[in-house]
């Protein structure tokens, strides 16, 4: 117990070191590089980057006038609800979802995970997340020049740093856009918990989150996301140039408005990859696995729903039209889901239930997530419906042939929605089928659209798949052989909720 408490004393205390070290001023600020942002190549996001401070003495009012960056309280109110909407989906919202859809005796034992991910995340996301993901000129990873948000608080003159949004000459605060970023890392590492629920040890839980997150996430958000934004492209003989800083995937013109390849389809194959490498739940498929409680799962989707307006509609960055876009379509595609789950499988299993809609309304969310900002309504309703429909089928029947135990479908669900809204937004963003188009000519900014966009999304969810499932299957093997990753037989029976944590959900 001594030597427990003297490691957490010298962690806590280099961390309070790095911090101290990332409010130093830097000696110079740092060039005038990129934009972060979460939506690739339809309507691209701009950034005026934010340098190291390198003085604390406040500037003149000539200087304050001159440099001190112009935020719209609009888009500041926005961006601020939008980040709290997101929170929200993940605690309690997933935490409820999933916590519903396992036994009663690993109820808390899942929202655990979910609670603890969340907070793992959000730490290293500070330390190093945000600047590997949305920082440097690799077209892979970022660099570690932002660690601890170093440049990201306050600028070279001292104001709030800046950062772009879709419009020329419009910016938000950095620091919250760093916030707005945290919130998606942090659900799309608790999303895998869903496939490996009921059976994997805490520990291996936390280790596994925080490698697949730096080998996974990060590079995969960077690809996508990174590039330098549109008040850069001043002339077409920048473009070329300014392009090869740009992660692979956008500069590839992949589009991905709020994360269909980055989230979801990175996470449920991870799932997916974690099921099989797991194993299946002892008495699976021969004793009953059902949901514990429905109620708690209806109102974790509802929550799921509610923060996903912030999810997909805050992507993107301003509160205009683009985000009214957004958010109908999130609506509209969700719904179309919902009926197109529950019909099909009233047809098929005979009887529509709730555990089917609320499925189905996930799996809608999850396909309007890379298209949300990208497509017209009626591209929206397309998505739904063929999400809902064909998520039930690979969930209801794909899941058994294959014989894999995903325990709460993260891979049935985001894997496979993922997919087919990543692939259909290269479908609808056509402007002929009520798209917005794409942005090509980042001077003049004038949408187009080319059919072989459906080809570049083809390529950005084989990246996705082969990233996600190389780094989760090398992750889970080095620790089935080191620390180990299943539970033991006995605490498997007894529950997680006692044998890993020491509580119950539900007392007598």
């Amino acid at each position: 117990m001594p030597n427990r408490l003297l490691s957490l004393l010298a962690l806590i205390l280099c961390l309070a070191s790095g911090l101290s070290f990332a409010q130093e001023p830097a000696s110079s600020p740092s060039p005038a590089a990129a934009a972060e942002v979460p939506a690739a190549a339809a309507t691209p996001a701009i950034e005026t980057p934010a340098a190291p401070a390198t003085a604390v003495t406040e500037p003149s009012a000539e200087e304050a006038a001159a440099t001190a960056p112009t935020f719209n309280e609009g888009n500041i109110a926005w961006m601020l609800t939008s980040t709290a909407f997101v929170l929200l989906m993940s605690l309690p919202g997933l935490a409820l979802f999933y916590g519903g859809m396992v036994r009663s005796k690993n109820m808390l034992s899942t929202m655990t995970q979910t609670f603890a991910i969340f907070c793992l995340i959000g730490v290293l996301w500070v330390v190093y997340g945000y600047s590997v993901a949305f920082s440097g000129t690799d077209a892979f990873v970022g660099t570690l020049d932002k660690m601890f948000l170093k440049g990201v608080v306050y600028d070279a003159n001292n104001f709030f740093a800046a950062t772009g949004t879709f419009s020329k000459g419009v910016v938000l605060p950095e620091l919250l856009f760093a916030v707005f970023q945290m919130t998606f890392a942090c659900i799309t590492v608790a999303l895998i918990a869903g496939a490996y629920a009921e059976r994997m040890k805490f520990p291996a839980v936390l280790i596994f989150s925080v490698i697949w997150f730096t080998f996974s996430y990060l590079p995969m958000a960077h690809m996508v996301w990174w590039w330098p934004g549109p008040d850069a492209y001043t002339s077409l003989e920048k473009v070329d140039s300014l392009n090869e800083t740009a992660g692979y995937l956008w500069k590839m013109g992949a589009l991905d408005f709020a994360g269909g390849t980055v989230v979801h389809i990175n996470a449920g194959v991870a799932g997916l990859v974690a099921a099989i490498i797991l194993g299946k739940r002892r008495g699976y498929g021969k004793v009953q696995m059902a949901p514990h409680s429905l109620v708690m799962s209806m109102i974790g989707a509802s929550l799921l729903w509610f923060g996903w307006f912030g999810f997909n509609a805050g992507s993107n960055l301003e509160a205009n039209g683009y985000a009214v876009l957004a958010f109908a379509n999130t609506a509209f595609a969700t719904a179309a889901a919902g009926v197109s789950w529950f019909f099909a499988e009233w047809l098929f299993k005979g009887k529509p239930s709730l555990l089917g809609i609320i499925s189905g309304a996930i799996a809608g969310l999850v396909g309007i997530t890379p298209a949300c900002g990208f497509v017209g309504v009626n591209g929206a309703l397309v998505i739904g419906l063929l999400c809902g429909a064909v998520c039930f089928f690979a969930v209801a029947y794909i899941k058994k042939w294959l014989g894999y135990d995903d325990a709460l479908d993260a891979f049935g669900v985001h894997a496979v929605g993922g997919i087919i809204g990543a692939v259909l937004t290269g479908v609808y963003v056509d402007p002929d089928k009520g798209g917005v188009g794409v942005y090509n000519n980042w001077v003049e900014m004038v949408a187009g659209y080319s059919s072989s966009q459906i080809l570049i999304q083809i390529k950005a969810v084989l990246v996705a798949i082969v990233l996600s499932a190389v780094v989760t299957a090398v992750t889970l093997l080095l620790l089935k052989f080191t620390i180990g990753i299943r539970v033991s037989e006995e605490a498997e029976s007894e529950g997680l909720d006692v044998a890993e944590h020491g509580e119950k959900a539900y007392n007598p």
